[in-house]
């Protein structure tokens, strides 16, 4: 498998995270960053160098809209919630992910 394949399964899946996490309600980076960890039980861990182009790209296509607010200790932060074309994504993006990693599965069951 050559770099660029490898790359974009690893961005593919971290926007698939990133949508997920954000299906459940607008959140800031650093709690985006928080809620995988914490969900992956510290196995996952996002790195800012790879969330923020992350957001920046779903916005681009239209999956994720941000807007500036307030966090909880008062400092400005820039908020992303999912959009309906995100959620679309997400449906799309997830049930690839079952079909693969399933498949993945049989051939480790069989080997």
């Amino acid at each position: 498998m050559g770099k660029q394949t490898k790359t974009n399964l690893l961005q593919g899946t971290l926007s698939m995270l990133i949508l997920k996490t954000l299906s459940r309600g607008s959140l800031h980076g650093y709690e985006i960053v928080q809620r995988i960890q914490q969900t992956s039980d510290d196995v996952l861990k996002v790195e800012e160098g790879s969330l923020y182009p992350a957001l920046y790209r779903m916005e681009e296509q239209g999956w994720v809209e941000a807007e500036w607010g307030a966090s909880e200790n008062n400092r400005r932060a820039k908020y992303y919630k999912l959009t309906r074309a995100g959620r679309k994504q997400l449906a799309g993006e997830t049930a690839n992910w079952q079909r693969v990693s399933g498949a993945i599965a049989k051939v480790l069951q069989a080997a």
